[in-house]
């Protein structure tokens, strides 16, 4: 299915350019100029990176999880 008809950009193909790395709408761009025309694209874009088409990052403080956190005055 397209994903952006302004360029033939398909579903398949954002899900490849997540495989091989491109994790945010700005980089999918850059690799296959989806989003860059009229944007109606942009959100199903950032449907698909959310839901597997790219790897998931490490959150800041999980690597830190057993770690204490720092007292916040009140």
């Amino acid at each position: 299915m397209y994903v952006c008809s302004c360029f033939g950009v398909t579903e398949e193909q954002i899900r490849e350019h997540a495989a091989s790395g491109a994790c945010t709408p700005r980089q999918i761009a850059s690799a296959s100029r989806a989003g860059t025309d009229c944007g109606s694209c942009v959100r199903r874009i950032q449907g698909l990176l959310g839901r597997g088409g790219c790897p998931r990052r490490e959150t800041a403080g999980a690597s830190r999880a057993g770690a204490a956190l720092p007292a916040v005055p009140a």
